[in-house]
């Protein structure tokens, strides 16, 4: 029976959605690995997303809290708000509770990926505050260390990333993810399924 990764994102401007097709390509390029794509909720209303000048939503599903029970691993992706997670995000996990109290995702390996405005902006705090969320479930933290080689090394342009994931940098919102910043963020989605797989029991 194949695993199941769920990639999980919230994305304002469409950043962190990029990251997230990225690492879904990487994830199913192993094999004995099913993998879903999910957005979370919006919890802004829509003339406040019209005022920032944020995109329609795609179509990938909105995902609900129970729903997360299904699957045997995940890669949670959003955007940073002054150093942590975008607040849509965390709403959604705050929604959690049910599946905290039964320790439904106890055990279950989670990865993390993220975008940020600038170098400074929060490229380590926003997964490593975020780690506390997947502390309190008992889910295993699975960084992406330095695994993806040479790439982490990469000082001769700007990228976004580190050993606790894939990461981009939005800037004023023009920039877009790079080609060594889709690669990690492939890189990710690669690995994660590949210890997914092996808890789930099936390499």
């Amino acid at each position: 029976m194949a695993a199941k990764l769920y990639i999980v994102y919230y994305s304002t401007y469409g950043h962190v959605e990029k990251l997230a097709q990225e690492i879904k390509k990487g994830a199913e390029s192993v094999e004995g690995v099913e993998v879903k794509l999910w957005q979370v909720p919006e919890t802004l209303p829509e003339d406040v997303l019209g005022l920032m000048g944020a995109p329609p939503k795609s179509d990938v599903p909105v995902i609900t809290p129970a729903e997360l029970s299904e699957a045997d691993g995940f890669i949670f992706g959003f955007p940073t708000r002054f150093g942590m997670m975008a607040g849509q995000f965390k709403a959604f996990l705050d929604a959690t509770g049910a599946l905290w109290r039964t320790q439904q995702l106890a055990g279950k390996p989670a990865g993390l990926f993220y975008s940020t405005g600038s170098q400074g902006g929060g490229q380590e705090t926003t997964p490593l505050t975020a780690i506390t969320q997947l502390v309190h479930h008992g889910m295993i933290f699975v960084p992406i260390g330095y695994t993806f080689g040479a790439g982490m090394f990469e000082i001769e342009q700007v990228k976004g990333g580190s050993p606790y994931g894939a990461g981009t940098y939005a800037g004023d919102g023009s920039r877009q993810p790079t080609e060594i910043e889709l690669a990690q963020a492939f890189h990710q989605g690669m690995y994660t399924a590949g210890i997914t797989k092996k808890l789930k029991g099936t390499a």
